[in-house]
């Protein structure tokens, strides 16, 4: 490929779908270059920007055509570096901002048609608006896009209840690598007509193919919450606490586990914020409770079970959201933890997943592992622990130094991810693959699911212009 043909292939998307389609000022092109946590750095001659699936299918066509690769984009927001394009400037940007339309939503339904670029805080007012709501949310939902959303499988914290994007999308329209579209937005319940589309898309970070809009579920909007902070010894009373309330309830959403250091990182960094409880207690649990319904109170949920732990022993100390504004101090508390720990100083960061019945010994066993094969580190783990979901973070310590990251990071990495992997557990959880967990994907997936990743691959983009060098290399 030669630098001709991206210039030839500018031009002629510009000329065909007007000025708008492509942007090549650098001022414009240079803040998407750079992934959100300013890990990878990419070089693209122009931002490509089609205001329709039939403009994203002519583009690709084009580029077909011209041998130019294509790096999807929405909100940027991968933290992974997913959407960054290669170093070398052999690719362009193709965002999906432009589309962000609603193109239906029903009630009656509970389905909402969202092109790729709608923003999920948008979606959410949306489907409030007709008294739904689409029970997906994250820490970037300010920003983050419906198309990456798909695209990466994401998760957050109502996964515990409602499952990941993989089971809230009804459907996908995308744009397939041949630049064929694949519409499957009917949002069929039972559809057998062989390999799932649908599903092989989802997930696949942009590499199989252009995810143009989606088919979301919706369910009933939320009538009333309660939010509990509760103060326990140690993960296993946590898991305890979870199951006893998994055995009479299907009505938790969040149940949010933090250790002590993680709170006082937020306190020390995060203005406005202040211990839920009195005391110092080792780990602590965020939970919320929903209804739909008038005729059920989660605020009497979490008031008698949280009293039978208390009489139990169970939990050391817990209190209840008497308002809206507190409930929501106290999810920003859990919110605001990644951002603390960046204040703090450097770190590696793992999204991983183990069986939920083994977190709580993982936890223990993985910090004092990595603790003692890197003295002077500080290894501490939060997150999803209903789902079995850990952001398991490691802090330089005093082995403090502006190079620490890259010096140490790939080696701490390795004995974090071979922790997990001989727990049976996943390196990646929501995260996704992109381009920072790739090799590591390579060195620990069995091999024949490796190779059936890279035969997939190859059968649908053989010609490699789909996000390369993203999830396989």
């Amino acid at each position: 490929m030669q630098p001709s043909e991206i210039t030839s292939l500018i031009d002629e998307v510009r000329e065909r779908f007007g000025p708008r389609s492509a942007i090549t000022d650098q001022s414009d092109v240079e803040p998407w270059l750079t992934d959100w946590r300013g890990r990878y750095r990419g070089e693209a001659e122009a931002i490509l920007s089609p205001a329709s699936t039939e403009e994203v299918a002519a583009i690709v066509q084009l580029a077909v055509e011209r041998r130019v690769p294509l790096v999807p984009q929405g909100g940027n927001t991968s933290m992974v570096g997913g959407a960054t394009p290669p170093a070398n400037g052999s690719a362009l940007l193709l965002s999906l901002r432009r589309m962000n339309r609603l193109r239906a939503i029903s009630a009656q339904n509970n389905l909402a048609i969202a092109e790729a670029g709608v923003i999920l805080a948008d979606l959410h007012d949306q489907a409030a608006a007709v008294g739904r709501r689409f029970p997906l949310t994250l820490g970037a939902r300010g920003s983050c896009t419906v198309g990456g959303l798909v695209s990466t499988n994401a998760g957050g914290t109502q996964v515990l209840r409602f499952g990941t994007m993989r089971s809230l999308v009804a459907g996908v329209e995308a744009v397939l690598p041949d630049g064929s579209i694949h519409n499957g937005l009917s949002g069929l319940k039972k559809d057998n007509r062989g390999y799932s589309i649908d599903q092989l898309l989802i997930g696949a970070e942009g590499t199989l193919g252009i995810v143009t809009a989606a088919a979301l579920r919706l369910v009933p909007a939320v009538h009333s919450r309660a939010v509990a902070w509760v103060g326990v010894s140690e993960p296993r009373a946590a898991l305890a606490l979870l199951r006893d309330f998994e055995s009479r309830t299907d009505r938790i959403e969040g149940f949010e586990l933090i250790p002590a250091d993680s709170l006082a990182l937020v306190f020390r960094h995060i203005p406005g914020t202040r211990a839920p409880l009195s005391g110092d207690h080792r780990w602590n649990v965020l939970i919320e409770a929903t209804s739909s319904t008038a005729g059920f109170d989660p605020v009497d949920l979490l008031q008698s079970r949280l009293g039978s732990a208390l009489e139990a022993g169970m939990v050391e100390d817990a209190t209840i959201a008497s308002s809206e504004a507190q409930a929501e101090a106290l999810w920003r508390i859990r919110d605001s933890i990644s951002e603390a720990e960046r204040t703090e100083g450097p770190s590696t960061a793992h999204d991983i997943s183990v069986a939920v019945a083994d977190m709580p010994s993982f936890l223990l066993d993985a910090k004092a592992a990595v603790e003692s094969a890197f003295p002077g580190t500080v290894a501490s783990a939060f997150g999803h622990l209903g789902d079995g979901n850990l952001h398991f973070h490691v802090r330089a310590g005093s082995r403090e130094s502006a190079d620490w990251v890259q010096r140490e990071g790939p080696q701490i990495t390795r004995f974090v991810d071979d922790l997990v992997t001989a727990a049976g557990g996943s390196i990646s959880a929501e995260h996704g693959i992109g381009q920072m967990k790739r090799s590591e994907l390579e060195r620990l997936a069995p091999a024949g699911d490796f190779a059936a990743l890279r035969a997939i691959k190859h059968a649908l983009d053989p010609l490699g212009i789909m996000n390369p060098g993203k999830l396989l290399s």
